[in-house]
């Protein structure tokens, strides 16, 4: 991983979109500063795309997509896109599963649930359950004591005992039944809503990230960046982000920004408006 500071120019001013996790991304110790969200607004006003990509639920995403400064965001890690429609100024969901399969999904969780309730003393469900439409998230470290690397495995690993795919977050570990993730239904979503075609466009656009289930972006995106807390992680990964910042979280994704308006505004100092910096 190399610093962002090191970023060519010319690669930064030819990014035309910022897709980005959420959880220790664009939030510092589970809250949204004022910076990072001041972050986005000037993002979207400089003319680029912002999509979230995460695992939170569809509940947090249906408000996201509604009064967030987003163009889109992904949740569940890709079981659905969400999009507020300007013209018919209505929300917009496009599932990647039928109701009939995220139904059986959420049967075949229940028994994943009770193992890991059962198994692994400290676990919980989290918060955010009761808002999920596809998935089942188990909290390790955001409402509950941390619990150790060894006892995270043991989650996953019954998760993949019942068939399921399960992904470490910063937070939670996510599972699900259906061959999506937050990479394959990114790629779809920007074929279908925008009419862009990843595969050929990766250098383009930007996702910026922190913990193992961003790995498949990181991996695919050229110009993936990391903020400054991915390094806790980083031998959790198998791909890692071209570049990191320097500044951790929600203030790293900060710093992205800047360099991303600075490097298409070369004239001006380019820094989203400054706000409190508590958080």
């Amino acid at each position: 991983m190399t610093p962002l500071a090191s970023c060519p120019t010319d690669t930064l001013a030819a990014i035309r979109g910022v897709l980005t996790d959420i959880d220790e991304t664009l939030s510092t110790q589970g809250q949204l500063t004022a910076d990072a969200y001041a972050a986005m607004a000037a993002l979207k006003k400089a003319g680029l795309l912002v999509i979230p990509v995460t695992g939170r639920p569809a509940g947090w995403c249906d408000h996201i997509a509604r009064f967030w400064p987003v163009d889109a965001v992904v949740g569940e890690n890709g079981a659905f896109w969400m999009w507020h429609d300007a013209k018919a100024v209505k929300l917009r969901t496009r599932f990647i599963q039928s109701e009939s399969e995220r139904a059986e999904g959420r049967r075949r969780l229940a028994a994943v649930r009770a193992e890991v309730m059962e198994s692994v003393p400290g676990a919980g469900i989290a918060s955010d359950q009761p808002y999920r439409l596809a998935d089942l998230a188990i909290d390790f470290c955001e409402d509950v004591p941390a619990l150790s690397r060894t006892e995270i495995e043991h989650i996953v690993s019954i998760f993949e005992k019942h068939g399921a795919h399960a992904k470490v977050s910063s937070i939670h570990v996510n599972g699900w039944f259906g061959d999506y993730d937050k990479l394959t239904t990114t790629k779809a979503m920007m074929a279908e809503l925008f009419g862009i075609d990843l595969t050929r466009e990766a250098e383009r656009y930007v996702f910026s990230g922190d913990s193992p289930n961003d790995s498949p972006m990181f991996g695919f995106f050229p110009n993936a960046v990391g903020v400054a807390n991915v390094r806790e992680f980083a031998d959790a990964m198998p791909s890692l982000p071209r570049w990191v910042t320097t500044a951790r979280s929600g203030a790293g994704f900060v710093e992205l920004a800047q360099a991303l308006i600075a490097a298409r505004n070369p004239s001006r100092t380019a820094a989203p408006p400054a706000a409190s910096r508590s958080g």
